[in-house]
């Protein structure tokens, strides 16, 4: 009897929140390993959220021998049958590695990519926070009196951050002028602030970048931006990959159907990554406004009867099938030891 239950597969499911019955920590993952494991063989467990809450927990079992499986979230009909807690959450992940209903395999996160996805963390926040504040600037000077919009407000970002962050420290009199003053200086300092925070964060972007993906940047349209978003997509096992196809359904950028009648067409995806999406947006737009060829291709098409979107999707495909051979070329060469 006992033999009969050390030899029955256990699979373990897990749904990762900030509150869990177990502690985020290596004592917590060796409770719950050897917990799995008085019930028979563990072989498999599923996650969800293997990239955020779940890393470290997918980390500790990967290296005791276990197959990770990710998790999307369940589907909204099952969740409106079975209603929704951690329990159900952590069961519907077990039933679905165990139906073979999930196949996903997460991403590691130790190679060259995850450098590149942490720093364009930084940068997509950096970005919005300068953008915000130069609104705010702005917004600040289209209301403030005549003698004072006239002198801060200018056409170029720059120019008025300029222009605010050097008036002068006086004692105003007016309260709400002199609150105008400060807060114009204080925004314009976060604004160069952050300025000086994103050329140092494109400078070790560029770098990384030049180191591991070569073959991208040399391609037409492909900049250390546009490249750092693939390689971050495809991530550091990008073997989990099945084709060119698997990118282009994680990028949104595969084409579904819309035929109806007798109409055949395909139209946009709006699902998928949607920065790795963007990136490929904007190596089309540089291709259809410089490259001869793809200029010619938009020509024929435009020819064809199809609308600016379509041919904008079209070219995204073609882009990621040729950019896919290329993307793991230079992840694999990143990950070999110098």
């Amino acid at each position: 009897m006992e033999q009969a239950h050390s030899q029955a597969e256990v699979i373990l499911g897990v749904d990762t929140h900030l509150t869990l019955s177990i502690e985020t920590n290596p004592s917590g993952y060796e409770q719950l390993l050897t917990w799995a494991r008085s019930f028979g063989r563990l072989n498999r467990a599923g996650i969800e959220g293997t990239g955020s809450y779940g890393a470290g927990l997918t980390r500790f079992l990967e290296r005791n021998g276990v197959a990770i499986v990710e998790i999307n979230r369940p589907n909204r009909s099952r969740r409106r049958n079975r209603g929704k807690s951690d329990p159900t959450d952590a069961e519907s992940a077990a039933r679905a590695v165990l139906a073979d209903d999930a196949t996903g395999v997460p991403k590691a996160q130790s190679g060259m990519a995850e450098a590149l996805r942490i720093l364009s963390v930084a940068r997509r926040s950096a970005v919005k926070a300068k953008t915000q504040a130069v609104n705010q600037l702005r917004a600040l000077l289209v209301s403030a009196p005549s003698f004072i919009r006239d002198a801060l407000l200018k056409v170029k970002p720059e120019h008025c951050v300029a222009a605010c962050a050097a008036l002068p420290d006086d004692d105003e009199k007016n309260p709400a002028l002199g609150s105008l003053k400060t807060t114009l200086k204080l925004l314009a300092r976060r604004w160069n602030a952050l300025h000086d925070e994103l050329r140092e964060l494109d400078k070790q972007l560029a770098r990384l970048t030049k180191l591991a993906a070569p073959r991208l940047l040399g391609r037409f349209g492909v900049g250390p931006q546009t490249a750092a978003t693939l390689l971050v997509t495809a991530g550091d096992n990008p073997t989990r990959l099945r084709n060119e196809a698997a990118l282009a359904a994680l990028c949104g950028v595969s084409p579904l159907e819309a035929s109806s009648g007798k109409t055949s067409r395909h139209r946009l995806n709006r699902g998928g990554q949607r920065q790795a999406n963007n990136a490929l947006w904007t190596i089309a737009m540089v291709r259809m406004r410089s490259d001869a060829r793809t200029r010619e291709y938009v020509a024929r098409r435009t020819g064809e009867g199809l609308s600016k979107k379509e041919i904008h999707r079209c070219l995204k495909r073609y882009i990621v099938r040729e950019l896919y051979p290329l993307i793991l070329a230079d992840l694999a060469d990143s990950a070999r030891p110098a």
